[in-house]
């Protein structure tokens, strides 16, 4: 039988408190402007351990006063009003430290973490629930007028202090891009990009590849318990693992001249493992 709920898609009997929900008046403007800034500062919140109360965030966060600020700007620039929306994004810089093109796309609960030296260009688009930290850019690699010159974040994205996103790609949903990272190809959802340029690392194959990158003394994603850069370590992990098998095969050598057996004609590759070492630190 058709009926009111049949409509709305639910099924006689269910919760009739589901179906009020799905046909609620629409917020008005006002409204709907405190509930973005109840969550934006929720997020926060629940983000940044040292953030203590809701009145410390509204006042003393630069990243929610840029979030607020690019509000404005985008308001403006998507209705024909660009001069004034490219001088309210220009003392938005000026105030906060961020510099956020009008013509970007920000989603909700981003969160920009301290915040100052972040730039973001025209056509970037940062999806819901994304997290950026200080000194990033989200940066374009053509000149082309009007076409899509920078990168599109996913939803639950992090991207590291001082990472470089340069590029018209998208950086799947819940990926990181570790710090001081350059990344110039698309990133796959829930993948870990480390390194200049940007190495990918797979969440299918994190786990043996951390169990195989412990072994060197490095984390595959660039966290070293001792601040050591993870390269550096495995390369040097690889070095004393040349010098020990260097070793065996010397005394592999000895053991076959002792047993009689000629070894002419064998010629030995040695390495410097100080010398090696001593490159991979300079």
């Amino acid at each position: 039988m058709h009926d009111h709920y049949s409509e709305l898609g639910v099924e006689r009997g269910s919760d009739k408190q589901a179906a009020a929900s799905r046909i609620a008046p629409s917020p008005t403007p006002a409204q709907s402007m405190f509930d973005r800034l109840r969550e934006d500062i929720q997020c926060i919140l629940e983000r940044d351990p040292a953030a203590r109360s809701s009145w410390e965030v509204l006042t003393c966060y630069p990243g929610l006063h840029a979030i607020w600020f690019h509000h404005l700007a985008h308001w403006c620039w998507t209705h024909g009003l660009r001069w004034l929306a490219r001088f309210i994004s220009h003392m938005a810089r000026w105030f906060t430290g961020v510099e956020l093109h009008p013509g970007a796309t920000i989603g909700r609960r981003v969160f920009f973490d301290h915040g100052m030296g972040i730039v973001v260009g025209e056509t970037a688009v940062i999806g819901d629930d994304s997290t950026i930290y200080q000194g990033v850019t989200l940066g374009g690699t053509s000149l082309t007028k009007g076409a899509k010159r920078h990168p599109t974040l996913g939803r639950g994205v992090i991207v590291g202090a001082g990472a470089q996103v340069l590029g018209s790609f998208t950086v799947g949903d819940g990926a990181r891009i570790g710090s001081n990272a350059v990344v110039v190809k698309e990133v796959p959802p829930g993948a870990t990009a480390v390194g200049n340029p940007a190495r990918i690392l797979h969440k299918e194959v994190d786990h043996q590849r951390e169990i195989a990158a412990n072994r060197m003394g490095f984390s595959a994603y660039g966290l070293a318990t001792d601040g050591d850069d993870p390269l550096t370590k495995a390369l040097h992990g690889l070095i004393d693992h040349a010098a020990t098998q260097q070793r065996e095969i010397e005394r592999l050598k000895q053991a076959l001249v002792r047993s009689g057996v000629s070894i002419d004609g064998f010629e030995e590759q040695t390495i410097d493992p100080t010398r090696l070492n001593k490159l991979v630190d300079e």
